[in-house]
This record gives C-alpha cells, structure tokens and sequence, in this order.
C-alpha cells in the first residue's frame, strides 16, 4: 500500500507577519519537517517571509529506538506556518522515496511560484558497535541520512536551477560528520559522506549561483538526543541510564559547559547560510557546537 499524503495548502494573509524579513518572497524546501529541528526551521524561515515546502515520512522506523513525528505533527505544522500569513504545501513523503519527492516539489513550484532554498534536513540515529550491527540498521541509517539527502536535492536542486536566479542549500551534517562517536559508526560514515555532498555540489552548482553548504550541529535538545540510546552512549556503565545520569558526560562533552545547543541555535545558523548576510559563502560545514570539535 503506497504511504498516505496529505496536502495542504494556505492562502497568504498578513497576520503576525513583519513587513521586512530576511527570506521575504523566498520558497524554502525543508524535509523532516514535522518535529524537531525541521519543523523549528520551517516556522522561522516562515517568520523571515518565505513560503514554505515541507514533506515529513511521518511515521516510527522499525530500527530507530524512538517514535518518529505522526501526520497531525505536520498538519499542525500547516496551522501555525499560516497563522504566521505564510504559504505552505506540506505533504507526507519519506526521502528514501525519490518519486514522491519530485512530486511534493513539482506541487510546491506549481503553486507557490518558485524555489529558492533547501534544507536537507531529515534524519534518524540508532546505536551500536560497527562490527555487531545487523545489516538493516546501517543500511537504513545510509538510506535515509545520506541518501535521502541526495535525493532531497536530486528533486529540488533542478527546480533552483530552472529558476535562473540562484538559491542555496544547506545540508544538515553533524560534528559526527567531522569525528568518530562510540556506538554512531553508522550514523558517523553517513554524516561525513553528507559533509562529501555538500562540497561537490558547491563546485557543481556554482555556476548556477547557487550556494551549498552542511551544517553541522552538536546535541540539539530534541527527542533525537533525550532517548535511551544517547543516554546510554554517555553512561554505559548503567543498565538503564536516565537523563539525569548522562546530564554531567553532556556537559562535559563541550568547550562551553552546556549540555546541549537549542533548535533556535541551529536555525539562526541556517539563515546566516541561505540569506544575503552569507551570500559570499560556499562549500563550508558550519559547525555550531559548543566547541566540540576544537576539544
């Protein structure tokens, strides 16, 4: 059975909506949309003036250790994207699936004009040692984490291109995808290889005017980071470790003495990146991460 969609699209109004924003008259893709960082980036970019294309799998992943976003997440996403007097088409799609991708795209331009950015932002994390993983958790973790994020700009990046005005595109990497992680080997080699996309792609689409970059954040205070399994990475001395256990090995992990970054954090970085404030910038890993990678 082929996965339920759901399309929404609003109407612009001026409710809520400053008359100067860094995004005005943009079109942002944004996929991962529903929960967490993609949809905390979806409703600032919105706040700046863009318009917004939002596709979330809405759905748990048999072999990620916690419950994925379900569809009210993105139609709730719709709600508060107009509320803000924006436009949104926001549709249930997975990145592994690049035909559905292309089509939530198509939709997107068609009604909204245009596209001039991307956030590949979607991803998963499950935990285990390299040698002991069974194949469908890596191969999953590489599906979606790396390839999905190919796919998010195979489908998009034309739609840019077509638009002859340039754009820009951010890919979300990790400090994972500049480091080695205990018990992330197959989180680690999917996030490098995003860090390897977003430097070709740069070349690639350079003489298009169009800007690619990753970002690469530390722990972002989302159900990606408060679960089991990250606990257990930081107290693995412990059966069944709690946040409070792990609280101390967070802290401890960074420069700054803070146990984590905001999803705030992160999409101030992503407008830097895709407004005119970056506009000479390209081909980079933005790291915003507490001075981890300089520990």
């Amino acid at each position: 059975m082929p996965p339920r969609t759901a399309v929404r699209v609003t109407t612009p109004t001026t409710k809520g909506v400053d008359s100067v924003g860094r995004l005005d008259g943009k079109v942002a893709f944004i996929t991962g949309a529903a929960r967490g960082q993609g949809r905390n980036h979806a409703l600032r970019f919105a706040q700046e003036g863009a318009d917004i294309i939002a596709i979330d799998a809405c759905k748990s992943i048999e072999t990620v250790p916690y419950d994925g976003p379900g569809l009210g997440d993105l139609e709730s996403l719709v709600d508060e994207v107009e509320a803000l007097g924006r436009r949104i088409v926001a549709q249930q799609a997975d990145v592994r699936d690049l035909a559905a991708l292309h089509a939530v795209v198509a939709r997107g331009v068609e009604t909204l004009g245009r596209l001039d950015i991307i956030l590949a932002n979607a991803g998963i994390v499950s935990y285990g040692e390299l040698i002991e993983l069974d194949e469908t958790t890596f191969q999953t973790m590489i599906d979606v984490n790396l390839t999905g994020v190919w796919k998010t700009i195979r489908a998009g990046a034309p739609e840019i291109v077509k638009g002859g005005k340039g754009g820009a595109i951010v890919m979300t990497s990790s400090t994972a995808g500049l480091r080695a992680l205990h018990t992330l080997g197959h989180y680690v080699a999917a996030k490098h290889g995003v860090v390897g996309l977003a430097r070709n792609l740069a070349n690639e689409l350079a003489p298009h005017k169009i800007r690619v970059n990753a970002i690469a954040p530390t722990n972002v205070n989302t159900v990606m980071l408060k679960n089991p399994g990250v606990y257990k990475m930081f107290r693995p001395d412990l059966e069944e470790p709690t946040e409070v256990d792990a609280y101390a090995g967070f802290v401890e992990h960074h420069l700054i003495k803070e146990p984590w970054i905001e999803m705030d954090d992160v999409s101030e970085a992503l407008l830097w990146l895709v407004s005119d404030s970056g506009r000479y910038v390209t081909g980079i890993t933005l790291s915003v991460d507490l001075g981890l990678l300089a520990k």
